[in-house]
């Protein structure tokens, strides 16, 4: 562990720096943050990451960054909690709360739990009232190297109190280490996604991806505005086993497969960023403002019973 800098509030960021089975990953304890993934040998980074603490602090907050603890939209920042309404902060165009606010999962300084050559064991603790939730909440997050060339996320939450709870890990990714995903190959395991209003926010519509441009069963190159990119993809209606979901191709050949219990995956182009197209968001999580849309996947965390979510990246 060495020192990565030091907040504007003063706080010691640490990096730990992990590597075994050909794959080495760099891991800030400010938001858990993924700031760094490639094959032993390869000159560039497959995540984009940022080498100063500054640029965390700005305008790339979540590059890499476990969110939450309620990930992605809550339309008008509201949401009934055990027969309760409950309002959060308006951190979005004053309108919604987006990844759990302004002091969100992705601007904690983790506490690091233990170490390995292989591993890292995370944990935050959510006071209750902390962004507004009730419930002391207690995070932990495993990053876990394993074979072949394999990256695991584990989170597990636990609450003293009924409360919301959609962790997701907000990796920006290009396999090429070039200034663009343009022409990456994406395919994503998904029969349905969710449609959109101008906010961002799902209509509460599952529409079907057959015959349209959101198809990505079978593969196809990424391709600007074919179509805008910010969606949920809806892979099953609650927690499952592991299983392999979306798999993104650089030119190069160099691959990457991901695997997630959670039931949907945000896709996000970030079709402002500087480079354009920099890299693909690619966010396994609960579905968006799931608790104001009936029929969607619970998002509720309740005492004596632990969330466990699993993502896995691999590479070959």
């Amino acid at each position: 562990m060495r020192a990565f800098g030091t907040t504007r509030a003063g706080e010691t960021v640490h990096a730990i720096d992990l590597r075994a089975h050909g794959l080495s990953v760099t891991v800030l304890t400010r938001g858990g943050i993924l700031q760094d993934l490639r094959l032993d040998g390869m000159a560039h980074s497959l995540v984009l990451g940022r080498d100063s603490l500054a640029d965390y602090e700005g305008a790339c907050g979540y590059f890499g960054a476990l969110v939450g603890p309620v990930a992605n939209r809550l339309r008008d920042a509201t949401a009934r909690i055990g027969g309760v309404s409950y309002h959060f902060e308006r951190n979005e165009n004053g309108k919604t709360l987006l990844h759990g606010g302004s002091n969100g999962l992705h601007t904690k300084i983790w506490h690091v739990d233990e170490t390995a050559d292989n591993m890292v064991t995370m944990s935050v603790h959510l006071p209750d009232g902390e962004g507004g939730m009730p419930g002391n909440r207690h995070i932990k997050a495993r990053y876990e190297i394993t074979a072949p060339g394999t990256l695991r996320l584990t989170v597990t939450s636990h609450t003293d109190a009924e409360t919301l709870i959609n962790v997701a890990h907000h990796g920006y990714w290009n396999m090429d280490g070039s200034d663009s995903v343009i022409g990456h190959h994406l395919r994503i395991a998904a029969d349905h996604y969710l449609p959109v209003d101008g906010d961002t926010l799902p209509t509460g519509v599952i529409r079907p991806v057959a015959g349209r441009a959101f198809d990505f069963r079978d593969g196809k190159p990424f391709t600007p505005g074919a179509p805008d990119l910010d969606h949920n993809f809806c892979l099953s209606r609650a927690r499952t086993e592991l299983r392999d979901v979306l798999w993104l191709t650089g030119k190069s050949g160099r691959r990457m497969t991901l695997a997630t219990t959670e039931p949907g995956l945000q896709v996000f182009d970030h079709s402002d960023m500087d480079p354009l197209y920099h890299g693909l968001a690619i966010e396994a999580q609960g579905w968006p403002d799931a608790p104001n849309c009936p029929g969607f996947p619970d998002v509720t965390l309740r005492p004596g019973d632990p969330t466990n979510q699993i993502t896995e990246w691999r590479f070959s």
